[in-house]
């Protein structure tokens, strides 16, 4: 896999994260902690993202 498919992976994965993860904090509004943590994965997949388009 070269790193523009991972990278074009990440940005869909992080996309449908971050997806989820606003239905999920607005579906559960007694328990917004469940898409605060799903949309925290997403940010940290896209911080992934970032670093190897910037380092490789």
């Amino acid at each position: 896999m070269t790193h523009a498919e991972l990278r074009n992976n990440l940005n869909a994965a992080f996309l449908l994260l971050a997806l989820v993860g606003l239905i999920l904090y607005f579906a559960l509004p007694g328990s917004h902690i469940v898409g605060l943590v799903v949309i925290g994965i997403a940010m940290i997949v896209k911080i992934v993202e970032f670093f190897i388009r910037f380092m490789f």
